[in-house]
């Protein structure tokens, strides 16, 4: 198993409402909240949501190598509704962003911890909503990136 190669990753949660990025750094150390994205609902079936349009510029303007999704496994380890929306989010991001590769990553509690985070630091009520997204997807990425520097020491 090699180093994990040098490039910046936008880490995403996927909501059914929002969509919460966080990018790291190019060394891939560090999670850091970038924007939350209001989810597209409307667009035509074969039209690409707004949201993957946004994502797929930020994808361009900080030359990402990947993007991390959180998959919403549930507690006990399955895929519920949740986790094939996501994955089919995934794939229809996949097709957008290409080449850049779309990976899946266990997400289980990461919108719980990141309201937890919050709330230990007074962020509560409508500003905690309106950051928690970016937030979860901060402790996905950062999550995914201590995964990577684990398989490969």
């Amino acid at each position: 198993m090699g180093e994990l190669t040098r490039g910046v990753r936008l880490g995403v949660d996927v909501g059914q409402v929002r969509v919460g990025v966080a990018r790291s750094d190019p060394h891939g150390i560090l999670a850091t909240p970038l924007v939350t994205l209001a989810r597209d609902l409307t667009a035509a079936p074969d039209a690409v949501p707004s949201d993957m349009t946004q994502l797929a510029q930020l994808v361009a303007e900080h030359e990402a190598v990947e993007v991390v999704l959180g998959l919403p496994v549930n507690l006990a380890g399955k895929l519920g509704p949740a986790a094939r929306h996501v994955t089919a989010y995934a794939d229809r991001l996949a097709d957008v962003i290409a080449p850049v590769p779309v990976t899946l990553t266990d997400e289980r509690m990461s919108t719980v911890v990141a309201s937890r985070r919050l709330a230990e630091r007074g962020v509560r009520g409508k500003r905690q909503r309106a950051v928690v997204d970016q937030a979860a997807a901060v402790e996905i990425l950062q999550s995914w990136l201590e995964a990577q520097r684990r398989r490969t020491e």
